[in-house]
């Protein structure tokens, strides 16, 4: 049997480590995010437009696009692809909300619609939205004791 000091393991396993790429992520990231805020934009001021809606109303529909669009590019089973490549640039908007809850959905589905979709879906999102309403909340209460509100 082979042993192998601290010192030896340590030298293998950073000869095998992929190198990161931190810099050129935030990049790629930085831009794929910015085309999606733009895409965004894009679809508001279409549906404002030919819909002859209001901005507020016209985001609402912008969101319900991205969601669809990220759950159809996930059920298809390419938008991992773009994920792997984009990095933060796709997990961040609200795209990656939807990915997320359609990978567990569709990871699940066998099991049933109890046990497998319905006490999986929120496996991965569970945790934003339960962190977002707590910050929410707490944020919130900042503001009101700020304000004067006792």
């Amino acid at each position: 049997m082979i042993s192998l000091e601290n010192k030896d393991y340590k030298k293998l396993v950073d000869k095998h480590k992929p190198k990161e790429t931190r810099v050129q992520n935030a990049f790629i990231a930085f831009i794929i995010g910015g085309i999606v805020g733009v895409l965004g934009q894009l679809l508001i001021e279409f549906y404002s437009y030919f819909l002859d809606i209001s901005t507020k109303d016209a985001s609402a529909f912008m969101l319900v696009t991205l969601i669809f669009f990220a759950s159809l590019f996930t059920a298809l089973g390419f938008f991992d692809k773009w994920v792997n490549f984009a990095k933060c640039g796709l997990i961040i908007p609200i795209t990656g909300f939807a990915h997320s809850m359609a990978s567990a959905g569709i990871e699940y589905k066998k099991e049933g619609p109890i046990y497998g979709l319905g006490s999986n879906i929120f496996k991965l999102a569970g945790s934003v939205i339960l962190y977002g309403i707590v910050s929410a909340w707490f944020f919130g209460m900042i503001r009101y004791l700020l304000m004067g509100g006792m």
